[in-house]
């Protein structure tokens, strides 16, 4: 569901939608006006939530005045709640349960994992404490045993805690906030930032994307890095794909897929 026309939430769900095709997902797309009211909207997900041929129901977010986002996120079915946001199944993932992991937290997992292979002792550092992206990754680091640190914008000594981290996960939603000369040599830096900058080179009033972390500075210093755009991007797509088909099978009766 997409309610309003804010331009990089049309971005994203185009791409999701795009690839539910690629594989051979049913997907329905309700294209909201922006005066869409909360009632409406949660009208909206008390139907998906009783129809049996939807397994996952996802809420494009941010929503626009004067909707409640906590509301409506309580009001999708912990078990179609593909995004992992839901806060039956935040408390799981805290907990060491069960639990739909939120997409993009998982899809750096991953990468690292795949990357470092065990995870295990090493300091990791999570710039940005949001709901979607900073927290989750704290706790999904933390059952890697990581010694985890969350930092902020507010940080004291920011810079210097970011020194310290064999992993660095940037997620404060500042553009190239984090320089070259933050970076602990070697690190691996995961940029899960998106914002949109003035590039003059390209013309009057063109924009280009850029992540959380300066990047040509911190790629001469970092062991593994990830680019803005295509890293962190993809990953999240394809993660909102298999929460699913883990849906849908446990829904169905079926064994998790080993995926």
């Amino acid at each position: 569901m997409l309610v309003g026309s804010n331009p990089a939430s049309q971005i994203y769900v185009a791409s999701k939608r795009k690839a539910c095709e690629e594989v051979g997902f049913v997907s329905r797309s309700y294209d909201l006006p922006e005066t869409t009211s909360e009632a409406e909207l949660l009208e909206l997900i008390d139907t998906l939530n009783a129809d049996n041929t939807i397994d996952g129901i996802l809420v494009q977010l941010p929503l626009p005045d004067p909707i409640d986002e906590a509301k409506v996120i309580a009001a999708i079915d912990p078990a179609k709640d593909v995004d992992g946001f839901h806060t039956t199944n935040v408390g799981r993932l805290w907990t060491g349960l069960d639990a739909p992991v939120p997409c993009t937290p998982y899809g750096c997992l991953l990468m690292l994992k795949e990357t470092l292979g065990e995870l295990k002792g090493k300091r990791a550092l999570v710039l940005g404490r949001s709901n979607i992206v900073g927290k989750p990754m704290a706790a999904l680091l933390l059952t890697e045993h990581c010694t985890v640190t969350i930092a902020h914008s507010r940080t004291e000594d920011l810079a210097e805690r970011c020194r310290e981290a064999d992993i660095l996960v940037a997620a404060v939603g500042r553009a190239e906030m984090v320089r070259g000369d933050w970076i602990k040599p070697g690190a691996a830096v995961i940029d899960v930032g998106i914002n949109r900058v003035e590039a003059p080179e390209k013309g009057d009033g063109e924009t280009r994307l850029v992540g959380d972390v300066a990047f040509d500075e911190a790629k001469r210093v970092a062991g593994f890095i990830t680019p803005v755009p295509g890293g962190v991007g993809p990953m999240t797509i394809a993660n909102l794909l298999r929460n699913t088909v883990v849906a849908a099978c446990r829904q169905n009766g079926l064994p998790d897929p080993e995926i």
